[in-house]
């Protein structure tokens, strides 16, 4: 029992210096978090410094110690983004919080034989993690779920690595606190079919990239004296643009291009992707932009332009934008909400088939699929490209009169009613006609019984 107290004892401490490490790391280079345990036993590896950052060197040094001889069994959890924010904002890895989203996460540290915590891993490239674990055990990894894992012999002989993908939260349809909290709950399933196999392992948590990165200018090249709230340069991803007869004549710029084609509502952002643009055309009356992407989705962006005689001027609309993927596809309209004048390009925060809809389909047919769309800052110009490389003038989805406006509008128009009343009640007093001279007689009032 003593042996035991202690123990929990030294995890407690480590779990405290991981924390303490965790809130202190102020760097704002791009970096991971790396947590790794085992039940097969890891060489011991110092606490961090508050605010060092673990090098790729580094790490390749402590996994040839850990995985040098003898076959090893890696079990590695690769979430989409992770940072150490996620863990700091969601809690329940550390500590006594008992509502957090990484409950299965913390029971398998406190119950492995060893564990290993990395709160800053330097960041490169999304696959750094996954060539050093195949550089270090000579395999290939397998992509597995907890269903598929269940079912399949592991061979204890020989190294194994199973590789287990999580997805991250996009703030569109799932909060990020309930995402992780489902992650915990693959990881709480996969460790139980291990445990149920009787199969010494590795495990490490650790993301593909970053999910919060603070920029970070650099002062090498520029004058160390005071400036006057000098913001960073940030650099911007640079729009798409399809060229006809070597003159741009399509443009179009999105934040995210999430699109969601499961019953699960997964929605997978392709904006990160860089598609083919083979289909596309455009002439002085219509344009089509066809986004074509190796994950196999496609997008096309039907626009076209005509003369209104009401206002003497012509508009583009954007009439149809269609998604295919695996030989189905479905096609939303737009023409009655998305326009702009021809050499104006489109602008709107946020395009969805779901909420507030800019785009529609007429999903009456019970053949058509609940696919789900939403571009985030979205832009697009179809006609009138007249320098080329820059967007012209903008027509914006948003009204003049917001909700805020009229807002201010009601306000200021109650505040001026009170202060008119007020005035005019003021302009309504009157003086009094006879006033109590001290100097002279006092002024009596007869009574009469």
């Amino acid at each position: 029992m003593a042996g035991s107290r202690w123990l929990r004892r030294d995890r407690l401490t480590a779990f405290i210096a991981f924390l303490f490490a965790l809130f202190s790391t102020g760097s704002s280079t791009a970096q991971v978090p790396l947590l790794m345990w085992s039940n097969d036993g890891l060489p011991p590896l110092a606490s961090p410094a508050a605010g060092h950052i673990t090098s790729n060197e580094q790490l390749s040094a402590y996994l040839t110690s850990a995985f040098g001889h003898g076959p090893h069994t890696v079990l590695l959890f690769m979430q989409d983004k992770l940072s150490k924010d996620d863990f700091t904002v969601f809690g329940g890895v550390f500590g006594n919080k008992q509502d957090g989203a990484f409950q299965n996460l913390k029971a398998a540290l406190q119950s492995s034989s060893s564990s290993v915590t990395l709160p800053a891993l330097e960041w490169s490239d999304a696959s750094v993690v996954l060539a050093l674990l195949q550089e270090k055990l000579g395999v290939s990894p397998l992509l597995v779920d907890a269903e598929t894992l269940s079912h399949l012999s592991i061979n204890t002989s020989a190294s194994n690595l199973l590789l287990i993908n999580l997805p991250y939260c996009t703030g569109v349809d799932k909060p990020c606190k309930e995402v992780l909290h489902k992650n915990d709950e693959i990881i709480g399933k996969v460790l139980s079919v291990m445990k149920d196999k009787n199969v010494l392992y590795t495990a490490m948590y650790t993301g593909l990239r970053p999910s919060r990165v603070i920029s970070e200018t650099s002062m090498s090249h520029q004058h160390a004296g005071r400036t006057l709230l000098q913001a960073p340069v940030i650099d911007v991803k640079a729009p798409i643009i399809f060229n006809m007869s070597g003159n741009p004549c399509i443009m179009l710029w999105v934040q995210n291009l999430n699109v969601s084609v499961t019953p699960d509502r997964q929605w997978i952002d392709l904006a990160t992707q860089t598609p083919s643009l083979t289909g596309s055309m455009c002439n002085a009356s219509s344009s089509l932009l066809v986004l074509s992407y190796a994950s196999g989705f496609t997008l096309s962006f039907s626009m076209s332009q005509r003369l209104y005689p009401v206002s003497a001027r012509n508009w583009f609309t954007l009439d149809s934008v269609q998604l295919q993927f695996n030989g189905t596809n479905v096609t939303f309209f737009g023409a009655r909400y998305i326009y702009a004048p021809a050499e104006y390009s489109f602008h709107c925060q946020s395009v969805t088939n779901y909420i507030d809809p800019l785009l529609v389909t007429n999903n009456t047919s019970p053949n058509i699929p609940d696919w789900r769309l939403n571009f985030v800052d979205f832009q697009i110009q179809g006609f009138g490209l007249a320098n080329g490389t820059n967007f012209s003038y903008a027509s914006d989805c948003a009204g003049f009169f917001t909700p805020g406006i009229w807002m201010g509008l009601l306000t200021s128009l109650l505040m001026l009613l009170i202060f008119v009343y007020g005035l005019h009640m003021i302009m309504q007093l009157n003086t009094m006609d006879r006033f109590d001279d001290p100097k002279g007689p006092s002024i009596s009032v007869p009574q009469t019984e």
